[in-house]
């Protein structure tokens, strides 16, 4: 199987310098720059408010369940969508996506910042967690679509590092902003537009990547029933315990209302063209287990660090600018050793070790948190959680990073976003879970603690948190106070001691993943072979084995050409897309270093057939008349390998531009063809005798502008055929042109500023001027017939006048008072 490959892309990179050379490290960070502060935007602006959170909630009237909700949300929607956009990256344009995502992202943030109640922020989180789920799935793919697997790590390293830094600076400044009295939390939602706006800007001035345009179908059914499962799953898992028993007729009915959907989930990607989690990716062992891996990652990562706030505040009694600043040693670890790692595994081709060592880490470090208290020594708790960064910064990219090493690169977005998917599923789940998990034992802790202060702490129950409500300590006496401190940070503890089986299971199934050494080769932008790219043949890259590929290489490592079994056939079938055979189309093999080494004419039914030196990577290139030519890269193995290529027919348009009155033809007219987007497509003139050609369209409907001095413009959609030459007529209505000059007074001077209105027979206003200062009007484009002009500014004045044919009519207007 192999991919194809639009024309311009060269080597194995989705972008390459002028002279063909593969892009070096500083054209790299150029291109990811845009990229990585999007991804800074979005990190930031969903880390902001962590330690505003408990002050958000409690001006928002919510409590322990809005808090979880407010994170789960965003979460939610992140896992809901990350497999789509993955999808929708196959299909359009990657660069076009980060932007979209972006502004999602940007648009849900400042709404959110206008929130009156946990409802509608709870709905903004929504929309910024689909921006984001854009932004996480198409940061990685992006980087995939233009670096090796073996340089990737390297660059994975400075996503860390951007992840790490909005990370850490998040929390600070949302601190910092929540205690300022003049700004408030609502400006943690706004502070991040300006970055924004310019990762708009530098994402359009940098990020330069191949589009791929092919018929597309997105599997919105699939999306449907996996969100549906996955919030029900949530809703069940918040209410279970506090609305509801565990086990009652709400929690089957909500349980197996989830395994239905999921099931119906299976069965519509089981036979969707174009699933959003294609089941056959599965079949791979890296990928399931990754996958898996991921799911218990995202259950400690997220879980594990969204509680960190709430320690901090309310059972620490520290500001939101210092709860930020305590997790530094928690960020720092993340920094430290997901760009160490990055580094070395670029050197080494070899990742599992950090993926084992980081389960080990992560693990220990949730157990550890696990037996903190409200009082227990703050450079202790730094040491879990600089553990506890440690063990993530390994594991995060690195799940991603194997997966992308030995998948499809026409699955290369899928794959990533289900890694990713299943990361932010794991996080969704286990933030609820815990999050009503803790809500019952602060609940439970509050009670123990109030019963040990005698009858007057008895007397209050729960203390006001049986509701779900987070208390306001500084309205507390202190022996309360100290009660619901200990609560919170017992509570907080137990949700870290719960995580850390999570973790323990991620490391035990990272054991069971098989190591394969990072290929060297990249994955550029694919396409396949179903509908593949309009596009000229690749120009190939002189470059010694083992050479990046011109197109997407469709097999996991590309092998260097070799000697040792020449001869190796390569036979198929050319083709349309409907599955017509091409006949007499020319069919050439040429090596990566643009030597040609074989070349077949294809016979009546299409077939060809050629030899290829021995195993390798090779360009097979295809041509015939009146087909866009076709270039694919192909890998050759020990055995015959069969290959189909599609064509796609070039198609035409001819027309001719007439006058509608007499039919006599139109020179000189100036014709432009546009897409359904707007883009233009083709200008040109019409001739002497009026007519236009097009050739090298692509088939799909067309705007065609005509425009022509003393005409009617005019405009025709035009549905161009798939082959062939589409026909048209372009009929020009003869444009009439009015003006005149408005006097005024006995001295008959132009009078400025008067309003003049153009009127046709039926009482429609056609068109309105006002006088300069030399009293001049005009009106264009007129068609031919009689109307009424109307002068404003003395007393007004109507006339009548006819309009006809091509040419200028004057009309001057004398206005004046009576008795003048």
């Amino acid at each position: 199987m192999a991919t194809t490959t639009p024309a311009g892309v060269r080597g194995g990179h989705a972008k390459t310098r002028d002279d063909g050379a593969p892009m070096t490290h500083r054209q790299i960070m150029e291109a990811l720059s845009g990229l990585l502060l999007g991804m800074f935007v979005a990190i930031l602006s969903s880390t902001i408010v962590s330690n505003a959170l408990p002050q958000i909630i409690s001006d928002l009237g919510g409590g322990q369940s809005a808090y979880t909700w407010v994170v789960t949300a965003s979460l939610l929607a992140m896992t809901a969508t990350t497999p789509l956009w993955g999808k929708l990256s196959d299909l359009f344009s990657k660069k076009l996506l980060v932007q979209i995502s972006l502004v999602i992202y940007v648009l849900g943030s400042v709404v959110a910042g206008l929130s009156q109640n946990a409802g509608m922020l709870i709905a903004c989180r929504v929309v910024q967690g689909i921006g984001v789920g854009g932004l996480s799935a198409l940061a990685q793919i992006v980087m995939a679509a233009m670096i090796s697997p073996r340089e990737r790590g390297r660059y994975s390293g400075y996503l860390g590092a951007t992840f790490a830094v909005a990370t850490v600076g998040g929390p600070l400044l949302g601190g910092v902003i929540t205690d300022t009295d003049w700004l408030g939390w609502r400006w943690c939602f706004y502070v991040g537009v300006p970055f924004a706006v310019i990762a708009l800007i530098v994402l359009q001035k940098t990020l330069k990547l191949p589009v791929v345009k092919r018929q597309v179908k997105v599997d919105w059914s699939g999306a449907f029933f996996i969100s549906a499962a996955v919030s029900l799953l949530l809703v069940w898992v918040t209410f279970a315990g506090d609305k509801y028993d565990w086990a009652s007729w709400q929690t089957y009915t909500m349980v197996g209302g989830s395994l239905v959907l999921g099931a119906l989930f299976l069965l519509v990607e089981s036979r969707a063209s174009e699933p959003i989690i294609p089941l056959r990716l599965f079949r791979n062992r890296t990928i399931t287990l990754a996958s898996l891996a991921s799911l218990f990652v995202g259950v400690a990562m997220f879980a594990g660090t969204v509680f960190f706030s709430q320690y901090f505040q309310l059972a620490r009694d520290k500001s939101p600018t210092m709860s930020g600043v305590m997790t530094i040693p928690m960020i720092g670890g993340l920094f430290l050793s997901s760009t160490v790692s990055g580094q070395v595994i670029t050197k080494t081709g070899r990742w599992k070790a950090w993926l084992v060592s980081g389960g080990v880490l992560v693990t220990a470090g949730l157990g550890l948190l696990g037996t903190i208290r409200y009082d227990t020594e703050y450079w202790h708790i730094a040491v879990f959680m600089a553990v506890l960064g440690l063990g993530l910064g390994m594991m995060m990219q690195n799940l991603v990073l194997c997966t992308q090493n030995q998948v499809d690169p026409s699955d290369l977005g899928a794959a990533s976003s289900v890694v990713t998917f299943f990361r932010s599923l794991g996080g969704a789940i286990g933030v609820s879970a815990l999050g009503a998990v803790m809500a019952n034992r602060v609940t439970h802790y509050v009670q123990d603690g109030l019963a040990d202060l005698g009858p007057q702490g008895a007397a209050l129950g729960h203390g006001g948190t049986g509701s779900g409500g987070i208390p306001d300590l500084d309205a507390l006496p202190a022996p309360f106070r100290t009660v619901m401190e200990t609560a919170y940070g017992h509570g907080v503890a137990d949700v870290f001691l719960y995580s850390a089986p999570f973790a323990l299971l991620a490391l035990l199934v990272t054991l069971f993943i098989k190591e394969v050494a990072l290929k060297s080769n990249a994955s550029p932008e694919p396409a396949p072979a179903a509908a593949p790219a309009p596009g000229a043949p690749a120009e190939a890259t002189p470059e010694p084995a083992p050479a990046p590929a011109p197109a997407a290489t469709a097999e996991a490592p590309v092998a260097p050409p070799a000697s040792s079994a020449p001869g190796t056939p390569v036979h198929g079938t050319v083709r349309t897309g409907e599955g017509t055979p091409v006949a007499r189309a020319a069919v050439t093999l040429i090596s990566l270093a643009g030597r040609q080494l074989g070349r077949a004419v294809a016979q009546a039914e299409g077939h060809y057939a050629l030899d290829a030196p021995g195993p390798g990577s090779y360009v097979l290139i295809a041509s015939a008349d009146g087909y866009q030519p076709q270039a694919s890269t192909v890998v050759v193995g020990g055995e015959a390998l069969a290959y189909d290529i599609l064509l796609s027919g070039t198609s035409g348009l001819v027309g001719s531009v007439r006058a509608a009155e007499g039919g006599e033809p139109v020179e000189g007219a100036m014709v432009i063809v546009t897409d359904v987007r707007g883009d233009v497509l083709a200008t040109g003139t019409s001739t002497q005798d009026g007519t236009f050609a097009f050739a090298e369209l692509v088939p799909g409907t067309v705007t065609v502008a005509v425009n022509a001095e003393g005409h009617r413009p005019l405009a025709l959609p035009v549905e161009i055929g798939g082959q062939g030459v589409t026909r048209i007529e372009a009929l020009l209505r003869a444009g009439a042109r009015l003006r005149g000059t408005v006097r005024a007074g006995a001295d008959r001077r132009p009078l400025g500023d008067a309003r003049v209105t153009l009127v046709d027979a039926a009482g429609n206003v056609v068109a309105t001027a006002t006088t300069g200062e030399d009293g001049a009007y005009a009106f264009a484009d007129l068609d031919s017939g009689d109307y009424t002009v109307i002068a404003t500014g003395y007393p007004p004045v109507a006339g009548a006048l006819t309009v006809s044919g091509p040419g200028v009519d004057g009309h001057d207007i004398e206005l004046a008072h009576p008795g003048e």
